[in-house]
């Protein structure tokens, strides 16, 4: 089956489009990425998502007409990726959508809202799209996230040793897979989301984001200031958690600066920086992590590789793409593997991983333009993933 991942993150400046042919060959499953598109927001869109994120209030019709925009956005996407990627043969579309909301009350997770209207999706592209992946497993007692620990899981259990991967967006999460022990999976704390909080309130709007790490590479740590913002209590809560820009924001940030002010924005960028490596190696080192497979767009960030190379000495640092998924598109790969799934009637959670009562179906199906026919349910489920056509191995 030929499918289309689509994912736009905590950072919501692109959305991401990927493209893979997927089957199943008795417990294995097969990916062969067919590439990948990155499409920014554009500029007026990208303002009004940023509107409505907390702890801004917003209104009922503010939310909708994101819904349809985000929707018309992410359909202009699906097209293109369909006629790019899949020379027009694409089966199916697999749409996160756009997370504005993930609402989390003493830990456990309430409820999760991603915006982008997946009609908009199948009458542009006349296929069927699978969409709303994160609901069900908070309805069954889950975080709702991360949902990638399932890709995580199957490509990481051959492999030696304590293997974990890492994504870094605007937030950080890790999945750990031990030998003899079930995988876990959590959100170790901020990635790129406060680093580009500060950039976007330093530079008043004209950058989005500390390219190359440039801005932290002339700035030095500053102690009290990472002290204050390591005293945050949900980096001691136990997995799984989630975490988003709900506590992640710029007034967060403020408050941290107003009770440790740091005068030199390039500072700022520095202690945020080592902030995110500190988090990560943390919780890496809590569960004995021998590997550590990054992806993500901070993995594109030298600064912040170079610090987690240092907090992190004697663990091999390696990027997704020497296993044949692509840092920058792995999100989006692996939201097509979780549609992929549900159309085929398997579960697409991991308990352990997301602390769900027991493994669910995900998502909802908007039919296509012809009547809705899904696959036989397959037998067996996967039990581990591989990449065809990958060009390197460690």
């Amino acid at each position: 089956m030929r499918v289309i991942g689509l994912m736009s993150g905590t950072s919501y400046d692109a959305i991401e489009a990927a493209a893979a042919d997927l089957t199943l060959e008795g417990d294995t499953l097969v990916l062969r990425p067919l590439g990948a598109l990155s499409l920014p927001y554009p500029e007026e869109l990208r303002g009004c998502i940023e509107a409505v994120l907390p702890p801004a209030a917003t209104t009922a019709e503010a939310v909708c007409r994101l819904d349809t925009g985000i929707g018309q956005a992410f359909a202009e996407a699906a097209v293109r990726a369909d006629g790019e990627l899949c020379s027009g043969t694409a089966d199916l579309v697999v749409s996160h959508g756009q997370t504005v909301h993930h609402w989390v009350e003493d830990g456990a997770v309430r409820g999760t809202l991603q915006l982008g209207q997946p009609a908009w999706i199948a009458e542009a592209t006349g296929l069927p799209v699978v969409s709303d992946l994160r609901s069900r497993d908070v309805a069954a007692g889950g975080q709702g996230a991360p949902l990638v620990s399932i890709v995580d899981t199957l490509l990481l259990r051959a492999r030696p040793g304590v293997s974990a991967a890492l994504n870094l967006g605007g937030i950080a999460n890790v999945t750990v897979v031990a030998p003899g022990a079930d995988p876990v999976a959590f959100d170790t704390g901020p990635a790129n989301a406060l680093i580009d909080a500060a950039v976007r309130h330093f530079t008043q709007g004209a950058r989005d984001y500390d390219a190359d790490g440039r801005g932290a590479a002339r700035g030095r740590v500053r102690p009290g200031l990472l002290a204050r913002l390591l005293d945050e209590p949900y980096y001691r809560r136990p997995a799984p958690k989630t975490t988003g820009k709900e506590l992640f924001h710029l007034a967060y940030l403020k408050d941290a600066l107003a009770a440790q002010p740091v005068p030199e924005p390039d500072d700022v960028l520095a202690t945020l920086t080592r902030l995110t490596a500190v988090t990560v190696a943390d919780a890496c080192r809590a569960h004995d992590v021998t590997e550590l497979v990054v992806s993500g767009g901070g993995a594109r960030n030298p600064v912040l590789m170079r610090m987690l190379g240092e907090e992190l000495a004697d663990v091999r640092l390696l990027p997704s793409d020497s296993l044949g998924l692509p840092s920058t598109a792995k999100e989006a790969l692996a939201f097509a593997v979780l549609g992929f799934l549900t159309v085929h009637g398997l579960p697409a959670t991991v308990p352990s991983c997301t602390g769900a009562r027991h493994p669910s179906l995900l998502g909802s199906i908007t039919p296509g333009r012809t009547p809705l026919r899904l696959p036989e349910p397959a037998a067996v489920p996967p039990r581990r993933l591989r990449i065809s056509d990958a060009t390197r191995r460690p």
